[in-house]
């Protein structure tokens, strides 16, 4: 009989931060990236100067969980997701553990949009959604094999979802998701009338 294997999966992590001391953690998030959006002029500056639309701290500050208990507080809620993922990875880390390398707020204006890119030096990156009003942008994740597949026909729209060239995750409010550092992703246009909020980090 012939065999098909399936191969080389692609593996995303999501989980929702759940509980009230999560409920709240959500909001003092919210307050701390509106508080520090408001005052990091370097940040401003620096996303007037590339035309982004919004505010990211990507670029100006790399001390939030030093500046803000929450961040923190975040960082204490990750570990134990990125853990679970590392392990699901089978990564051989030799006795030693990943750790937070880099974190930033991202605030998507109306209309705002983040286009392809991957995170390298890298080994798991990933965003924890704060604030996801209704018709805000998915996340697009692109197979890593796209620019090799030369001259394959496309893929059938009723193909499943692990078969097609482009992912959308629709994230909530409180909602995690990791994924290895090499896969490509982007953040479609804007289109809901309110700015959505997020914070984005790598571990290495």
């Amino acid at each position: 009989m012939p065999q098909i294997d399936r191969l080389f999966p692609t593996q995303i992590y999501q989980a929702k931060l759940a509980g009230k001391k999560a409920t709240r953690l959500n909001k003092d998030l919210r307050t701390a990236c509106l508080s520090i959006a408001r005052d990091d002029r370097a940040g401003q500056n620096w996303c007037k100067e590339n035309a982004y639309a919004g505010y990211t701290s990507y670029a100006s500050l790399n001390d939030l969980t030093t500046r803000a208990p929450q961040f923190k507080d975040l960082e204490l809620a990750l570990q134990p997701h990125m853990e679970a993922f590392a392990s699901a990875l089978h990564f051989d880390l030799a006795g030693r553990n990943l750790k937070l390398d880099s974190l930033w707020i991202n605030i998507l204006k109306p209309g705002g949009v983040h286009t392809g890119h991957i995170h390298p030096h890298s080994a798991i990156s990933g965003t924890y959604y704060v604030t996801v009003p209704k018709g805000t942008s998915a996340l697009k994740l692109e197979d890593p094999r796209l620019g090799l597949m030369m001259a394959a026909p496309a893929k059938k729209p009723t193909a499943p979802r692990d078969s097609q060239p482009f992912v959308y995750i629709e994230p909530k409010p409180g909602a995690l998701i990791l994924f290895e550092s090499w896969l490509r992703h982007e953040v479609p246009p804007n289109q809901a009338t309110e700015d959505r909020i997020s914070i984005s980090f790598n571990y290495a």
